[in-house]
């Protein structure tokens, strides 16, 4: 009997305040997909800045046709020239190694890379990646020193450090993951007041019935269960809506973020689903907790 008026309870009290619990649903379910995805973000983030940190190189790409530096004079260098860059590149106690790459075979790698977007892949042709030297490091932080000396080189068009580009890529996540949780805390502010304001209408409709339970000598904890599982269970449905919103986000979002661009390593649904459930926790618990200190009040009256 106990059970069933507690669900009956439940049930009368999301019935009344229904505009309002659907509002409740929709801002729990916005906060906590917002909240997931900028977790998610961070992890993408991590994962491929981990994966990345010891892989990055130095590109040094030589003189070419298309070279748009005066210092090359619209020619390749000679193969003795090249044979001079490399072997000063293998002489510096910062490089680990050194690969040799032609013309052609870059232009092989960007068509494999890029062939999941034909236009990219359609604009390259053979001779526009000049020859290149890709120079991978002992450890990545200590480039400087090898651009120096690359830079003025004679028959070096530039230098490229992967890394900087790497971190320009991460900064640019890390800013969308910094937006996603700003807008989410935001909400989730939302969310406790809209909790608050739900119970306490819920609290005010049935005073006479917690006045008369009162008087009974039913204790704080039996009053107060049924309005606590109201604030639950709308956070448990709004978890249920975020859940799918983050599905969203790990096809659509994250999904596209690692086919365009090739250098973010994959996100699984592992690590989806942890952060889906951990979501969902967090958002039942927040609801519970708002119902539970708004009730204190009234329990008093």
């Amino acid at each position: 009997m106990r059970v069933q008026f507690v669900f009956q309870e439940i049930w009368i009290g999301l019935r009344r305040n229904l505009t309002m619990t659907i509002a409740l649903v929709v801002t729990v379910a916005i906060a906590m997909a917002l909240f997931g995805t900028g977790v998610l973000l961070k992890m993408q983030v991590d994962k491929s800045n981990n994966y990345w940190s010891d892989k990055v190189e130095v590109s040094i790409y030589l003189c070419n046709r298309l070279s748009a530096n005066t210092n090359c004079h619209k020619s390749e260098p000679s193969p003795g020239q090249k044979a001079e860059i490399k072997k000063q590149l293998e002489s510096m106690p910062q490089v680990a190694k050194v690969t040799q790459e032609t013309a052609q075979e870059a232009y092989e790698r960007a068509k494999q890379q890029f062939k999941d977007s034909p236009g990219i892949a359609g604009s390259i042709q053979p001779g526009d990646i000049p020859d290149s030297f890709r120079v991978k490091l002992k450890d990545p932080k200590n480039f400087a020193a090898v651009v120096a000396q690359m830079n003025s080189r004679p028959g070096v068009d530039q230098v490229v450090n992967e890394r900087a580009i790497l971190e320009k890529f991460f900064k640019i996540l890390g800013g969308l993951q910094w937006a996603a949780l700003t807008i989410a805390a935001i909400q989730l502010i939302a969310a406790v007041l809209l909790v608050a304001n739900t119970i306490r209408l819920s609290a005010f409709n049935r005073r006479r019935e917690t006045g008369i339970m009162r008087l009974v000598g039913a204790s704080n904890i039996y009053i107060q269960l049924p309005f606590v599982l109201e604030g639950a269970i709308a956070g448990l449905v709004g978890g249920v809506f975020a859940a799918i919103l983050l599905s969203f986000s790990k096809v659509f979002l994250l999904g596209r973020l690692q086919k365009n661009l090739q250098f973010a390593t994959p996100l699984g649904w592992v690590d989806v689903t942890g952060v889906i459930v951990a979501s969902m926790c967090f958002g039942i618990l927040l609801c519970a907790l708002a119902s539970f200190l708004t009730l204190r009040r009234y329990l008093k009256i």
